[in-house]
């Protein structure tokens, strides 16, 4: 599904440049369960930044789903993002003024889709998040996890290669957390290939795949030993889905 192969990120300030990511090599098969680590400045963030199609790098390939988009254009690049990949941020990145549902809608309305085949995917999609009743409600009128899931129902809609998700329980308490990584879980176990980052070395544990960065090199790449369950329950309708 992922294949970097000597991937170099340089920027420079004046007379200085700086190597975020200095040849690092990764392939990510489809249906992996994957967290990157890394402390402050290790590169994970430019990572992801690439793997999610928002920088390209300054050296090196990268192939997503059998398409070359190190060379993209910010156009291709554009189109890659919105059909391939599906983000999820720590701030969950939400309209305030527009429910759930027309939240959910966005990708497929930038894709061109018709208003009623949007309504329907973006239902279902909410459902499948446990938010089958929550539909016409806006953030405010949410907790953090429940938008978490709104954001989570918004990156899969669209039936993406990848789904990203940076800090995905970064603004979450312990059992918002642990209901956000249930339904990561879940979906993972439904097929989809699954990218967070997290500094949180219990919830990477949710995870099948550790990456660990540093200094802009990959320094580790584990399988978990004992992949942690998440066991919060998560009550409102369509959460068994």
């Amino acid at each position: 599904m992922i294949d970097l192969k000597g991937i170099k990120k340089i920027y420079s300030n004046g007379d200085i440049q700086v190597a975020a990511l200095n040849g690092v090599n990764l392939h990510v098969g489809a249906s992996e369960f994957v967290s990157i680590m890394g402390p402050s400045g290790s590169g994970k963030s430019t990572m992801m930044n690439i793997l999610g199609c928002l920088d390209t790098p300054t050296e090196g390939e990268y192939f997503l789903d059998g398409t070359d988009v190190a060379k993209a254009t910010g156009n291709e690049l554009a189109v890659i993002r919105n059909r391939k990949i599906g983000f999820v941020f720590q701030g969950f990145n939400l309209l305030a003024r527009t429910t759930a549902v027309e939240n959910v809608e966005l990708p497929m309305l930038y894709a061109g889709m018709g208003g009623k085949e949007r309504r329907i995917r973006a239902i279902a999609a909410l459902e499948s998040v446990g938010l089958g009743s929550r539909i016409h409600h806006r953030p405010k009128e949410l907790s953090g996890g429940q938008q978490q899931r709104v954001a989570i129902a918004r990156a899969l809609v669209t039936n993406p290669a990848i789904i990203l998700a940076d800090e995905p329980t970064g603004n979450l308490d312990t059992r918002s957390s642990e209901e956000v990584m249930a339904i990561f879980q879940r979906l993972h176990a439904s097929g989809n290939t699954i990218i967070i980052v997290t500094h949180e070395p219990d919830i990477a544990e949710f995870t099948q795949r550790i990456v660990r960065f540093r200094d802009g090199h990959i320094e580790g790449d584990e399988i978990v030993a004992t992949q942690r369950k998440a066991q919060a329950q998560v009550l409102e309708e369509g959460a068994a889905k």
